[in-house]
Order: C-alpha cells, then sequence, then structure tokens
C-alpha cells in the first residue's frame, strides 16, 4: 500500500457549501477554537502558569503574552493547509523532506515521543481532577482525616508567610506549628478517596468519548471555557482592589519589560513556560482536525485551480481565522489572569503547589481575595478547570494517535475505519492517562515536562 492511499483524509470533499455571510451565520460557523481553549485554558494555565508565577513572580509575563501571541500564525496556517487539501496535519508533516525510518518522516517519530510524554501531562491532568474531587467530596474516613490535615496546612502556609510579610511577632510560633503539621502530612498514609475519583472519572470519559462526537464536545467546551474565564477575571479584578494584593505598576513594567534576570532557573523556567503557555505543539495539530471534523474542509471542497473555489475557500479562511484568532484572545486573557494571581499571591507568600497538596494550596491563592470561603467553590472550579482539559484533550489526541496508526499502516484509511479508530483510541488513551497517574502521582513535575517537550 502505497503512503498516499495510507493518508487520511477527514472527510468527503466531492462537495462544497458557500461560506457565511452575515454576523450570526458566522458566528455559528465557529467552534474549533472554542474547543481548543478549553483544552488550553485548563491544567497548563491552573498548574503550570501559576506554579511559574509563584516560582519567578511578575519577570516572565512578557514571555507569557508573546507565546500565546505568536503561536496564533502558526494554528492559523497549519488550519489552513488542513482545510485547502483535506489533508491532516500529522499526514502533511510526514511529507516534510528529512531522514526516514521505517517507512516514516523524522517529524513522525519526533510526534509519538512527544505523545508519550503527553499521555504522561493526562494523567497528571487526572491526577489533578482526583484531588479537586477528594478535597471536595472525601469518601472514605481516612480521607476526610487526611483533608481536613491538608487544608490545616494549606491554611498554616498562608497564615504564616501573611505574617511573616507583615512582620508579625508570633511568627516563630507559627512556623513551628507549620513544621509539625508538615511532618504529619509527611506520615499520613495517603487516601484512597483521589484516586477512586480518577478511576471513576475516567471511566465517565471513556463513555462519553466513545458514544459522543463533535457537537457534544463543543457544547461542553463552551460552558467550561465560559465559567472560568469569568471566574479568574472576576479574581483579578478583585485582587487590583484591594491595595495589600494589587499589582503595581512597577510590578507590571517589570513584568512586561523582556528579561531572563528575575528568573530563577532562567532558561529551563522560560522554556517550560513557553511550551506550557497558549497554543502548545500538541494543540497547534489537533486544531486543524477538529477543523476538518466541524466541516470547514468539506464546506470547502476538493482542491482546485478554479476561481469559483479559491473564492469559497478564501471565504472558509476568513471564518477559520476569526475562529482562531478569537480563541487566542480567550486563552492569552486567561493565561495571564492565572499567571497574575499565581506571581501576585502565592510568588509573594512563597508558596509552590505540588504533591498531594497542590490543589488545596492553589486555592489559597484566592483566599486573600475572596476569604476563607472560596476554597470550596475553588475546588469545584478546578474540576472544572481540570476536567475540561482531560475531555477535550482526551479526544483531541485520540483522533491524532487514531492518525498516526493509519499514517503507519496499522489501521485502513477509510472514513468508516477511522471513526471507529477514534472510538476505541478514546478509551486506550483514558486507560493509558490512568495508570500514568498511578505511576507517577506528582501533577506538577507531570505538567512541567509535557511543556518542556512541547516547547
Amino acid at each position: 500500500m502505497t503512503d498516499k492511499e495510507n493518508e487520511p483524509v477527514s472527510e468527503s470533499l466531492e462537495t462544497y457549501s458557500p461560506p457565511p455571510k452575515t454576523f450570526w451565520k458566522t458566528v455559528a460557523a465557529l467552534g474549533p477554537g472554542i474547543i481548543l481553549a478549553s483544552s488550553i485554558v485548563g491544567s497548563g494555565e491552573l498548574i503550570a502558569t501559576t506554579v511559574v508565577g509563584a516560582k519567578v513572580g511578575f519577570s516572565l509575563l512578557w514571555l507569557i503574552i508573546l507565546g500565546c501571541a505568536v503561536k496564533v500564525a502558526a494554528q492559523i496556517e497549519i488550519g489552513r493547509n488542513a482545510i485547502t487539501w483535506g489533508r491532516t496535519p500529522l499526514a502533511s508533516f510526514d511529507r516534510v523532506p528529512g531522514p526516514r525510518v521505517a517507512g516514516r518522516g523524522w517529524i513522525y517519530w519526533c510526534w509519538v515521543v512527544m505523545m508519550v510524554l503527553i499521555v504522561v501531562q493526562q494523567g497528571g491532568i487526572l491526577a489533578g481532577v482526583g484531588q479537586s474531587l477528594a478535597a471536595a467530596l472525601p469518601l472514605t474516613t481516612s480521607g476526610r482525616v487526611a483533608g481536613e490535615l491538608y487544608e490545616e496546612l494549606a491554611k498554616a502556609e498562608i497564615d504564616t508567610a501573611l505574617a511573616a510579610r507583615e512582620g508579625h511577632a508570633d511568627v516563630l510560633a507559627m512556623e513551628k506549628k507549620l513544621t509539625v503539621l508538615r511532618r504529619q502530612s509527611k506520615e499520613l498514609n495517603t487516601p484512597y478517596d483521589a484516586s477512586i475519583y480518577a478511576v471513576l472519572m475516567a471511566i465517565l470519559t471513556g463513555v462519553l468519548l466513545a458514544g459522543g462526537r463533535y457537537g457534544l464536545i463543543e457544547r461542553l467546551s463552551l460552558v467550561l471555557v465560559l465559567a472560568f474565564t469569568l471566574f479568574t477575571f472576576l479574581a483579578v479584578v478583585m485582587l487590583q482592589a484591594d491595595p495589600n494584593w494589587a499589582v503595581s505598576s512597577e510590578e507590571w513594567m517589570a513584568g512586561l519589560t523582556p528579561s531572563l534576570e528575575g528568573a530563577s532557573g532562567g532558561f529551563s523556567v522560560a522554556l517550560a513556560a513557553l511550551g506550557i503557555i497558549g497554543v502548545g505543539a500538541a494543540e497547534l495539530m489537533v486544531y486543524p482536525y477538529w477543523c476538518l471534523e466541524k466541516g470547514y474542509g468539506k464546506s470547502v471542497g476538493a482542491h482546485s485551480s478554479s476561481e469559483c473555489w479559491a473564492a469559497n475557500a478564501k471565504g472558509w479562511m476568513r471564518v477559520m481565522q476569526l475562529d482562531a484568532w478569537l480563541s487566542m484572545i480567550v486563552y492569552t486573557s486567561v493565561t495571564v489572569f492565572f499567571y497574575v494571581l499565581g506571581a501576585a499571591t502565592l510568588g509573594r507568600l512563597g508558596l509552590v503547589p505540588s504533591g498531594n497538596e497542590m490543589v488545596r494550596t492553589l486555592g489559597q491563592m484566592y483566599v486573600p481575595i475572596f476569604g476563607v470561603w472560596i476554597q470550596q467553590v475553588f475546588l469545584l472550579g478546578a474540576f472544572a478547570v481540570l476536567y475540561s482539559t482531560f475531555f477535550v484533550a482526551a479526544a483531541g489526541n485520540s483522533r491524532m494517535v487514531a492518525d498516526g496508526l493509519v499514517l503507519a499502516g496499522l489501521l485502513p484509511g477509510d472514513e468508516a475505519s477511522r471513526r471507529k479508530a477514534v472510538r476505541v483510541m478514546c478509551v486506550v488513551w483514558v486507560i493509558a492517562a490512568l495508570a500514568m497517574a498511578f505511576l507517577f502521582r506528582a501533577p506538577v513535575a507531570m505538567e512541567i515536562e509535557s511543556g518542556v517537550a512541547q516547547a
């Protein structure tokens, strides 16, 4: 079988449809960018971007904004290629000149390595989903006891850091209490609540994705994106309204001035941040799959040299460009919001989320702004943010893996076989992510390493 026969084409391109002319019809034609945003505005922002802000303060804010802005050009170009030729991005990249191994190009094998690391990242996200649900709704007595201890520890860390920042006299006593709580948390047997929730959510995700199609994914993505975009925007507004926590003009200027001097860890931290923020390498490749599944490729029709085809293609390119730019505005805004929250609260207090207390420590960044009551709300919000990433990334990456198997000649390239393979890979992907969650149990490290791989 030749490479051309192996190449997957996502839609039948025998017919075409004219692009929308009115505002509301254009809005109705958008959607792939919303799915992309919900996979981006999730673990990368909640965990990785916030952790980078906590570690280096405001010094890499310029890189966060630049990284989000420059990637949209690549996103549009890769999408344009897929829509124009009806060829999936993996098939297009496999045509790039260079060394070939086992019949596949060098980019294909780079993609294989990246996908292995992304499965690890997905395991970290699933672990975070389990943590957020276990913290909000513990299932066992040991889970409730551990939850109370972790909550007391997270609160003690905030109180001690605040007291040290404000020069209170009782800081030493608070530090002693904090040391005791840290020792107790290390000696505590890890409850199974988070693991049980991770298994349950993996099963639910596999069922939804195996039976769901594009419409379900788009609608769920829209709801989740709107929810956590509004939540983080409100948090930043309230942060700026509090003189004790507001970001000063000097801090804004320092953050917007290109430099790596203020970043401890320098290049490695910057590299991880650049890979994580905005559209990563995986999202760049997944976006065209959603464009094809939305029907952009079918609407453009089979590639032709006629003026009629060119005019129709340009119209649909404008729709895709609008979709991409709107998604960029959403994910850039929320990325900046999370980074500022992490730098302004956790960074100033010297707290870096990690381990079993990751989600609870992240929740502490909202306490100075909203008060203690926000912790439970945050846990539900963290679940929504993390689960949106897990759900959408599993859906998108499963399509890429199925595509990769077709290119390798392990699956037939017809549309019916491809759709069946996608459903199967959705289940396989979720099982693999669950295995990674149990194997590594370090969500922050798993997220950061994947970011480096995508830089």
